[in-house]
């Protein structure tokens, strides 16, 4: 009976050797991937001693593939004819199912043989047999009297003599395993773990230059080939073949060496006063009440990553948890905390930790080699796994780049330390395929939602659900936030406390509010709140103080065009000239951020235009950054604004205008000498506002060497302009703007600065937050009523489509198949409200119809079928992402086919072309949107309709 086959050599691997090597694998991963609270959870979850727990998770990752002894055999013909006489002529009148529905099927009975409780959709029987089923990454349905019942099975599945390999080829794994103790139940929370931790080893013993190894080496029964597997026949010394497959992967969890915070958190040198408050009272709140969420607000810059990284490392002497993953709310914040990530890690000196980044852009990083692209592209992510060395050495040599197995957008959160987009953890609690995979990576760690304010509602009611799945899974999570809402802070922590088991009564007392600045701790187990002390809390906020200038300017909203025209007073654009022309003139460092990337490219424009006559270069002072900028443009613009304006100050520019939109707001550890803004809602100005004199107190303790900013900019003192759109004197929002704030809050915001302010930070934050989100209700103020509504509609709609698009939380799964009710593929999961996003890349039609990247025609498009590293790095360095919509119109031009290779590779495989004439370039039309590829402002959209 084959269970891995290779057409092309003829080359069969048993099928019952394949489940024994995953049998041992599973074992190896119990031992050396999972952390003590997972094992704990699995074995307490299955009614059973660890041990006895460790050799039943083994049985049933082994049995995995029973449902291959059936008509399954009949898919190669050359393995089929090796099949005995006996077996051929007692196949009934069975029907090809696929293997692992027929894995689940058998196996109920089977089960039930071996003494498995097999009432209902929650029995240890039937939920076993749907784990075993759901080792592709889809949870089935049981149906233990219809499709699943022995009567059904003896007819589709093969005769008797077809049963009875099946049967003994489950009861010889579990006598190898010694699984013979039965649970007695068989948790959601251990069941999802154990799913997780099956679909890891059977994709690592699926590996074909793992297996075929196995399939080339003698041996003399499936004894001695679980011997070998395991190791149990070697000396002490010696390593089994899953341990060494386990070693290659690179999944054993370490314990980091210790080092002093300096160390791992240069160039600091102490921690400041709320960070030392949490290492000591975290130390012990953990050390008394175990697991827990913990809530840290404070002001940007001040450290809240340190925090973080402190509070897992508590968690990790206390629990056994180890390692963490860094939940950001867009990918260019995810690439900034990769780099401080791997910086920690690689601080403490280990051996080897992998560190991987899980965004949609991932494979971009340059931190990642050419290696895995050029061979994932004959076949997709999910199956692909390479043993080759990457051949120039780096940068596979540093220890903190992650193995190919852990390059998926999935198995990259099995990596120990790990950066992330909220989607991709988000889709561990959607009908996605492998969404137990994605929820056994981020348990046993410790998982840190950064920028917590950052969501709409609707995906923070993912995030809430989230959270309710890592309290059931006793997952520590600290979240992190600089504008955080009492009632946030409650709405998540109740999800959290929810999953810990708490009924919802006692959840509806609990305080959550961690004071600002401060930290909150919530213990799972008994929901006791430890906090900081205030004594502590206002001597920290007194060490953190500073002013900053909130001025809000009245403007006219108009764009600036492709000609020329006269600017008049009064305008936004003569406002940004104004406050941006100083910059220009006498040196300074300052951001101008738009509402929108067509607002910023028409700014950039203008300014271009007007500065013209200045020592300002652009392209070189004056800088645009915005999403539609392809990476191979954007990367190094945001590298170069990390080095240039970042926390050294070394090498700062006499002058320096950024133009862009919301990317410098959040996570990026910037300092800027004047902010120019669009109106945005509260919170997002102030995030803004963090990176105005973001580093002015560190430097002012440096002493000599320290950046100076020039006279004119310290003279003025901290300052943002916020451009306020009018008509009358009243507030009157462009028509194409973005839609990330609703009107009320945008028309709230305009009312609290009307008059212009300063504020005083951290102090003034609270009371800003908490007058944002109502309206005011005095006489004298505009009615906001009408606005107010729609938003709270708005919001209740989200997070009624967020739930119909989520799974259960694990206390209402009955079947297993609740987790797939609706199943989806990953690249399709509504992680985020909006419209879906389509991967445009930009190129070049030369005469001769050849496709290029580059107007000159020196780049052209590989057209496989064999693509190169280097050229896949090449492809999605050139890839921006656009609204679907865009392109969903009738074209106005024929539009050239990518490669016919292309089809078969996983990131190249839903790019649509946009090819330009590179002699007479004009925009491509999709009925009424027009885009072309600028290559100063990045992709251009006009409409060409009203």
């Amino acid at each position: 009976m084959w269970g891995k086959f290779m057409a092309s050599i003829r080359l069969g691997y048993p099928v019952l050797f394949h489940m024994l090597d995953v049998a041992a694998v599973a074992g190896q991963l119990w031992d050396r991937f999972l952390t003590a609270p997972q094992r704990n959870l699995i074995a307490v979850g299955l009614g059973l001693e660890e041990a006895q727990a460790r050799s039943v998770v083994m049985f049933w990752a082994g049995a995995h593939d029973v449902g291959k002894v059936s008509r399954f055999q009949e898919c190669e013909p050359v393995a089929w004819a090796r099949v005995s006489d006996a077996l051929r002529s007692d196949t009934g009148r069975w029907r090809l199912l696929r293997h692992e529905r027929a894995s689940m099927h058998a196996m109920v009975q089977i089960l039930a043989q071996f003494g498995y409780p097999c009432a209902g959709n929650a029995s240890p029987a039937v939920r076993a047999a749907q784990i075993m089923g759901g080792h592709h990454g889809w949870f089935h349905q049981v149906d233990v009297q219809g499709a699943a019942s022995a009567g059904r099975v003896a007819v589709e599945l093969g005769g008797v003599a077809w049963q009875d390999l099946r049967f003994r080829y489950a009861a010889q794994i579990q006598y190898l395993t010694g699984a013979t103790a039965v649970p007695s139940q068989v948790s959601a929370p251990a069941a999802v773990l154990i799913a997780g931790l099956v679909m890891v080893a059977d994709q690592l013993a699926s590996q074909p230059h793992e297996w075929m190894k196995q399939a080339f080496t003698p041996r003399f029964g499936a004894a001695q080939h679980y011997e070998d597997a395991t190791g149990r026949g070697l000396s002490r010394a010696g390593r089994g073949w899953a341990a060494r497959v386990v070693d290659t992967a690179e999944l054993e969890r370490i314990e980091l060496p210790p080092a002093n915070f300096s160390t791992v958190h240069a160039p600091l040198t102490r921690p400041n006063e709320l960070q030392h408050s949490l290492m000591q009272g975290l130390d012990a709140a953990v050390a008394e009440h175990g697991s827990g969420i913990v809530f840290v607000a404070d002001r940007t810059g001040a450290g809240k990553t340190v925090t973080a990284l402190e509070a897992q490392a508590v968690f990790a002497r206390h629990l056994g948890t180890r390692g963490v993953a860094f939940l950001q709310p867009s990918t260019t914040i995810a690439d900034a905390m990769y780099d401080t990530l791997t910086a920690y890690v690689a601080a403490h000196r280990p051996a080897r930790a992998p560190t991987s980044l899980a965004h949609s852009h991932s494979w971009v990083n340059p931190a990642y080699s050419d290696e895995a692209l050029s061979h994932s592209g004959q076949i997709t992510v999910d199956d692909y796994f390479t043993d080759r060395p990457d051949p120039t050495g780096r940068p596979d040599a540093r220890v903190t780049v992650p193995d190919t197995f852990l390059r998926g957008s999935d198995r990259a959160l099995l990596a120990q330390f790990t950066v992330a987009t909220l989607d991709q953890a988000a889709m561990a609690v959607m009908p996605t395929r492998r969404s137990a995979l994605r929820l056994l990576g981020l348990s046993g760690r410790t998982v840190v939602l950064d920028e917590a304010h950052a969501y709409s509602p609707y995906t923070l009611r993912l995030a809430q659900r989230l959270l309710h799945w890592l309290g059931a899974l006793g997952c520590p999570v600290v979240v992190l936030s600089a504008t955080l809402p009492d009632d946030l802070a409650s709405s998540l922590t109740n999800a959290y406390l929810a999953g810990a088991g708490h009924p919802s009564t006692t959840i509806s007392e609990h305080d959550a509010a961690p004071g600002y600045p401060g930290w909150v701790f919530t213990a799972a187990r008994s929901a006791t709140a430890v906090r900081i002390e205030d004594s502590v809390r206002l001597r920290h906020a007194s060490q953190q103080r500073s002013t900053a200038t909130l001025e809000l300017h009245d403007v006219e909203h108009q764009p600036f065009g492709a000609g020329t025209r006269p600017v008049s007073t009064g305008e936004r654009l003569a406002r940004i000239l104004d406050e941006a022309g100083p910059v220009a003139e006498h040196g300074g460092c300052a951001s101008i951020h738009c509402d929108t990337v067509a607002d910023s490219q028409d700014t950039y424009r203008y300014l271009r235009h007007a500065l013209d006559g200045t020592d300002l270069r652009a392209g070189t002072d004056l800088l645009l950054a915005h999403a539609r900028l392809p990476g191979h443009q954007l990367d190094p613009l945001m590298r170069f604004l990390r080095q240039r304006i970042g926390p050294s100050g070394h090498h700062r520019p006499q002058r320096l205008i950024v133009v862009t939109t919301s990317l410098l707001e959040m996570s990026l550890n910037i300092d800027l000498d004047h902010v120019i803004s669009d109106l945005a809602a509260l919170p997002r100005l102030l995030h803004r506002l963090g990176r105005l004199w973001r580093f002015e107190q560190t430097w002012q303790h440096r002493g000599s060497g320290r950046p100076k900013r020039p006279d004119w900019i310290r003279e003025r003192g901290p300052h943002m302009s916020v451009l306020h759109p009018t008509e009358d004197g009243c507030t009157l929002l462009p028509e194409r703007r973005s839609r990330g704030d609703s009107d009320f809050l945008l028309h709230r915001t305009a009312q609290l600065l009307r008059t212009g302010r300063t504020l005083t930070l951290p102090d003034d934050v609270p009371t800003l937050l908490t007058q944002a989100s109502s309206p005011d209700t005095s006489e004298d103020a505009e009615d906001l009523t009408e606005l107010y509504d729609a938003h709270q509609a708005h919001a209740r709609s989200a997070i009624l489509y967020a739930d119909m698009q989520s799974v259960p939380p694990p206390e209402r799964i009955a079947s297993l198949a609740d987790l797939h009710r609706r199943p989806t593929l990953p690249g399709k999961a509504p992680t985020r409200d909006g419209e879906r996003a389509q991967r445009l890349l930009p190129c070049f039609q030369q005469p001769s119809g050849r496709l290029t990247l580059d107007r000159h025609g020196q780049l052209s498009l590989p057209p496989g079928p064999r693509l190169k590293g280097a050229e896949i790095r090449l492809l999605l360095n050139h890839v921006i992402s656009v609204p679907a919509a865009w392109m969903s119109g009738p074209p106005g031009q024929d539009t050239p086919p990518p490669p016919t290779a292309w089809t078969t590779h996983p990131f190249l495989a839903d790019l649509k072309l946009l090819a330009d004439d590179p002699h007479q370039p004009r925009p491509s039309t999709f009925g009424s949107d027009a885009l072309q590829m600028d290559p100063e402002l990045g992709l251009v959209r006009t409409r060409t309709l009203p």
